[in-house]
């Protein structure tokens, strides 16, 4: 793949992840409101919001990957039930404890889930789909994870959490460089709607009161489209030509806003260790990065996906 194809996938990437490390703007003023209840507001928002775009705007697509699922093997079908639930599993947990770590634990702590992430992301990588990285590369894994050493020195409950958040979207983001063969909004799509019929016949019993303030109901739409559907599109249209390992470097673009945020706008305290631990993670990024334009990441083909 050539170097300007090869850019439009780190656009993708850069701007999903960026888009996510200004989520706190408008997380932040729903901290009076259950987790819980933002998870399942989000989730049903989206999955009504992508059911209504697939069986209108992408109803052709529709019928030409489910032709396409017809014609795989029984073995190939299930392979892939198991591919995208699994997914759908993932991330309803990634969300709820997303959720969680930034309104109950702190801004710096679900920053720290991301960049914990970019490590997780490259080692299952590296062993499960067997992805070469470069010495510089390693060594700016080395740096990363020496970062994320740093951040977690006497915050042992944000390096739990962080752990926890960062492993589930590392498995997620591995996962599509297996999932392949279909139109990736649709992929998407069955994730979100998955999501929501598993939270559905939890809302009963662990949902609050229904909201009734605009506000709630304002920045959920927000957060349903702007920091949800638009970034996971991107971050999937992005792994059709990029590694996952450089996927997951790139996700630290997300945590280094968030930091910023945490002091700037949140007024966290920061010490000497956490500046000098996102100073770290930032170098290594660019040492990861940057020599991309010598290298070419191997295309995923695609079937059926405009």
């Amino acid at each position: 793949m050539g170097t300007q194809k090869l850019t439009k996938y780190y656009i993708a990437a850069i701007t999903a992840f960026a888009m996510w490390g200004f989520f706190s703007l408008v997380l932040k003023p729903l901290h009076e409101y259950p987790s819980l209840d933002i998870l399942f507001y989000r989730v049903f928002l989206c999955a009504i919001s992508m059911l209504l775009l697939t069986f209108t705007v992408k109803r052709t697509v529709l019928k030409q990957d489910i032709q396409i699922f017809k014609a795989l093997s029984a073995k190939a079908k299930k392979r892939i039930v198991i591919l995208n639930t699994s997914s759908g599993l993932l991330l309803t947990g990634n969300w709820f404890f997303f959720i969680y770590a930034m309104n109950h634990i702190s801004v710096k702590a679900a920053s720290l889930a991301y960049l914990v992430c970019p490590v997780i992301t490259t080692l299952i990588a590296y062993f499960l789909l067997k992805e070469k990285l470069t010495k510089q590369q390693w060594l700016a894994i080395g740096f990363s994870a020496i970062g994320c050493l740093l951040l977690s020195f006497n915050h042992i409950i944000d390096l739990a959490f962080s752990l926890v958040v960062g492993a589930s979207y590392a498995l997620y983001l591995v996962i599509q460089r297996k999932n392949t063969g279909f139109d990736k909004f649709l992929v998407l799509t069955f994730h979100i709607v998955f999501s929501a019929i598993l939270l559905l016949p939890f809302y009963p019993f662990f949902s609050g009161n229904l909201p009734t303030d605009i506000k709630f109901y304002t920045y959920v739409s927000i957060i349903a489209v702007m920091f949800t559907i638009v970034p996971l599109f991107l971050n999937l249209y992005a792994l059709k030509g990029l590694t996952s390992s450089t996927t997951g470097m790139l996700l630290n673009t997300n945590p280094i806003i968030g930091f910023i945020l945490a002091i700037t706008v949140y007024n966290e305290k920061v010490d000497l260790i956490q500046t000098a631990a996102y100073t770290v993670i930032f170098f290594s990024v660019i040492i990861f990065n940057i020599r991309f334009s010598k290298k070419e990441a191997p295309q995923v083909a695609e079937v059926g996906s405009n």
